[in-house]
């Protein structure tokens, strides 16, 4: 079964003011029969409660806490160029759901079995990471880009080039799980007698090809 028909997603840069409105918007529009969105229940939680982990935290979590506070610091810089604190579209979604009245599921996989992942990245890339980190991390100002979208596009691709390992930890992998909570999201929905289910799925503009591959390609 084609599971795309019955799943609009929309990509979006984490960091874009008009992902957002357009995540807002879009669910409004389609009155769909559910709301999914690209998180786990512990960064949901975090999210509602506004929980943010500190440099002091993240040491004492170890290795696993510095790449996350790592990661987290990267996505912030990035909020900063573009304008916009991440997370925003997610919460975006959430108001919609609620707005409408339909179920929000959440689709992504969990951060702890993401994290045991990275923690397990070859050397070279753990290094090339570091270095990074520590310097000036994709030093993009506003006024020097055209569309921040494309940008964004070849950010993945570049990022894809450098870590591979990574890039099937955090993309590939990811854009699975997803992937098939949405097929079991369409499947409920069906078996509850919803004769042409409507599901808007949130996510980061680098999973959405891959996402669509899958369920365009249904089950194996």
């Amino acid at each position: 079964m084609n599971y795309l028909r019955y799943v609009k997603i929309i990509g979006t840069m984490h960091v874009s003011p008009k992902s957002r409105d357009e995540v807002f918007r879009t669910i409004l529009a389609e009155r769909p029969h559910a709301v999914a969105v690209e998180l786990d229940r512990t960064r949901f939680i975090g999210m509602q409660q506004k929980i943010e982990m500190t440099l002091s935290d993240s040491l004492r979590l170890g290795r696993k806490g510095m790449i996350n506070y790592v990661l987290a610091r990267v996505e912030e810089k990035l909020g900063e160029t573009f304008g916009m604190a991440p997370g925003e579209e997610m919460k975006a979604a959430i108001e919609a759901a609620r707005a409408i009245g339909v179920p929000l599921y959440l689709i992504d996989e969990d951060i702890g079995l993401i994290l045991a992942k990275i923690s397990r990245a070859p050397a070279r890339e753990k290094f090339l990471m570091g270095l990074e980190s520590l310097g000036v991390f994709l030093p993009i100002k506003a006024a020097d880009i055209g569309d921040p979208f494309e940008e964004y596009r070849w950010m993945m691709l570049e990022f894809r080039r450098r870590y591979p390992y990574l890039y099937r930890v955090l993309v590939e992998e990811r854009n699975e799980v997803m992937a098939r909570n949405l097929m079991m999201i369409v499947d409920s929905l069906l078996a509850g007698g919803v004769k042409r289910p409507k599901v808007v799925a949130v996510v980061g503009l680098g999973h959405k090809p891959g996402i669509e591959r899958i369920l365009n390609r249904g089950k194996s």
